[in-house]
């Protein structure tokens, strides 16, 4: 999509602080923070949110879970991190291309919201 601002991280056109990138997946801090780790992980291909999640993109949905838990590992966070996916406006999605948080490095409190 054209106006989207994560296939323009995803295509380059606009940088971003890459902690992980492969053909299908890319990895990159939050600009705004909310933890002492907060990063996003999203896939290259353009999908509007989680419920744009079919059985095609299963195996994706997988490696964005697995490149996130490692990049946690890495990061030291490893043992305890939280992942937050929103669906929609109502849910808090301003970036409609799904993308997942990983947060980590203070105490996560529930409910979270």
């Amino acid at each position: 999509m054209n106006d989207c601002l994560f296939c323009k991280i995803a295509t380059g056109a606009i940088t971003a602080d890459v902690l992980y990138e492969d053909d299908e997946v890319l990895a990159f801090r939050d600009i705004a923070p909310q933890a002492p780790h907060h990063f996003l992980v999203i896939p290259r291909r353009h999908l509007s949110g989680p419920a744009a999640i079919g059985s095609d993109e299963e195996q994706l949905f997988g490696k964005m879970m697995r490149i996130g838990a490692e990049l946690a590992e890495k990061l030291g966070i490893g043992t305890g991190f939280r992942v937050v996916l929103n669906n929609g406006a109502e849910a808090g999605q301003t970036v409609f291309h799904i993308h997942m948080h990983i947060l980590g490095g203070r105490p996560m409190h529930w409910p979270p919201g």
